[in-house]
């Protein structure tokens, strides 16, 4: 399968580890598009509502734990030679300690910072919540580890993996009639796909690049671009994860539910400009000299991809959300609407940032996220009184078209021909 959707995909590096992994997004899309289909209909809103903010709530807390050690190791793997293997066990045992300590952490003040989601602290969902959060810290990092030693292929076949046996797993969940089985089917899906993957990863795919590519020494201030493209991170990440939460907090668990729904199918184009920009990342450390090149080529190529789903999501929003029940239908149309042409602005957010990482001017790409994270959680709080849960996709859309905006009267402080470091 692998071999026969590579053998498709364009010849140029850059498009083509950025295809994999789109193609490895769409596949876990859809297969999420699935589960959230059958659990909406094997649970009520308010299960759904309380399961998706606690996985929002994981996500980010993941962000936090895995000190974005991915798009470090996107970074860097490509240059490590002999010492890949230790720089990929490195960051896994620190994003997994870290994990590890957010979650419980987060356990103990669930009950003044969220108290609608205390059916977190029962011990089997307790136990389920801290081993997602973990487990999803090196999920993100293999991938980034897969990527930077281009085998993007196995990228996709670990989603397969973990969208099916989440099925299965949420399956055995609802026929058992557990309260936790969304959230339990993430964590056991998570530790089938981390074996396998990392199977491959630690026994096949890092022992040739080792042998393939030369040792260059490591660039100076290696921890002050790892601790400054973290804390950017933390506000990409805290801009996906918490409306869901000001949303459940606000409105109730059921308008959490319709809104999460909506966010989730409206989250496909923001996956396919993330990965181009992570090939775009990975690609530009061996031609540094190609970045602004490249950048163009993903800013043309995902355009044209993106309006393309965009149009279909915009077009066939109520359709695609009668799938999960009447109900989120006819409360999450709008909402998915907005968000999906959000997507269209956010690709050049997207590429701006990872320009900057591959030039190491961190204080640019963390300046864009804060502005976003400013932007969507304050306007969201601010229009959910007045306009309901349509609100929250106004907010997101008026944040990537002010964004944009700027980004493109600023065209020439962020991507023009310049020497690049190679380091």
């Amino acid at each position: 399968m692998r071999a026969s959707v590579a053998a498709a995909l364009p010849g140029e590096p850059v498009l083509r580890t950025g295809h994999l992994l789109a193609v490895g997004s769409l596949i876990n899309s859809g297969f999420g598009f699935v589960f959230w289909i059958f659990a909406t209909h094997w649970y009520d809103e308010r299960t759904v509502g309380l399961s998706y903010s606690a996985i929002s709530a994981s996500l980010l807390l993941t962000g936090i734990g895995q000190l974005n050690l991915n798009d470090f190791l996107v970074r860097f793997v490509p240059a490590a030679g002999r010492r890949t293997r230790r720089l990929v066990l490195t960051c896994y045992a620190a994003s997994t300690s870290f994990s590890l300590v957010v979650a419980v952490a987060f356990l103990a003040v669930v009950p003044v910072v969220a108290p609608r989601l205390e059916v977190l602290l029962t011990p089997v969902t307790a136990v389920c919540f801290v081993v997602a959060t973990a487990g999803y810290a090196v999920f993100v990092l293999q991938d980034g580890a897969l990527t930077a030693v281009r085998r993007p292929g196995w990228v996709v076949g670990e989603n397969v993996i973990f969208a099916v046996t989440k099925m299965l797993l949420l399956a055995l969940g609802a026929a058992l009639g557990l309260f936790s089985g969304i959230l339990l089917s993430w964590a056991g899906a998570l530790v089938v796909s981390l074996l396998v993957a990392n199977f491959v990863l630690m026994g096949r795919a890092i022992p040739r690049h080792e042998q393939e590519t030369k040792t260059t020494p490591p660039p100076p201030r290696l921890l002050g671009y790892a601790a400054a493209d973290w804390v950017g991170s933390l506000f990409r990440i805290a801009s996906y994860t918490i409306p869901p939460l000001i949303v459940l907090n606000n409105l109730g668990a059921e308008q959490s539910a319709y809104f999460s729904v909506a966010w989730n199918v409206a989250y496909v184009p923001y996956l396919i400009a993330r990965n181009m920009g992570t090939s775009l990342l990975a690609e530009s450390m061996r031609g540094p000299e190609r970045l602004v090149e490249h950048a163009l080529r993903v800013l043309r190529h995902s355009g044209l991809l993106l309006a393309g789903v965009t149009v279909v999501l915009v077009g066939f929003a109520p359709q695609i959300l009668s799938l999960f029940g009447a109900a989120y239908s006819a409360e999450g149309t709008m909402v998915l609407r907005l968000l999906a042409l959000s997507a269209l602005p956010n690709l050049l957010l997207s590429v701006a940032i990872d320009v900057a990482r591959a030039r190491r001017r961190l204080r640019w790409a963390v300046a864009l996220q804060v502005a976003m994270c400013v932007m969507v959680l304050g306007l969201t709080k601010l229009l959910l009184p007045e306009l309901g849960l349509v609100g929250a996709g106004v907010a997101w859309l008026v944040t990537q078209c002010v964004i944009a905006v700027f980004l493109l009267v600023s065209w020439s402080r962020w991507l023009v021909l310049v020497t690049e470091r190679s380091s």
